[in-house]
């Protein structure tokens, strides 16, 4: 069983047991969140699909927050003497799939 969902702006494949990384949420580690844009669930072949969503819930809890590997963003334009070096790290948060209803 699974469900294609919609967290924090993200469409995901979830399903039951799963762990995964999702943009930061607002949420302290260890609480329990719910997600309700549920676009599609297959029940062992059976598949319900929505008109854009379903009246479905995914049940999850947080784990942790943690931040990805550096991402170097580097401009320069020719000839003029103009370079900039940023970085920049995206914050995720670890989230556990616990139910899909």
């Amino acid at each position: 069983m699974f469900a294609v969902v919609t967290i924090a702006g993200q469409q995901f494949k979830v399903e039951e047991g799963q762990e995964l990384f999702v943009h930061q949420l607002q949420a302290a580690e260890g609480d329990k969140v719910d997600f309700d844009q549920v676009h599609l669930i297959d029940r062992d072949g059976k598949v319900e699909l929505g008109k854009p969503v379903l009246k479905a819930k995914v049940n999850a809890t947080v784990l942790g927050h943690h931040k990805g590997d550096k991402v170097i963003v580097f401009k320069k334009k020719r000839r003029k003497g103009y370079r900039v070096k940023n970085g920049h790290r995206q914050r995720f948060s670890k989230i556990r799939i616990e139910s899909i209803a």
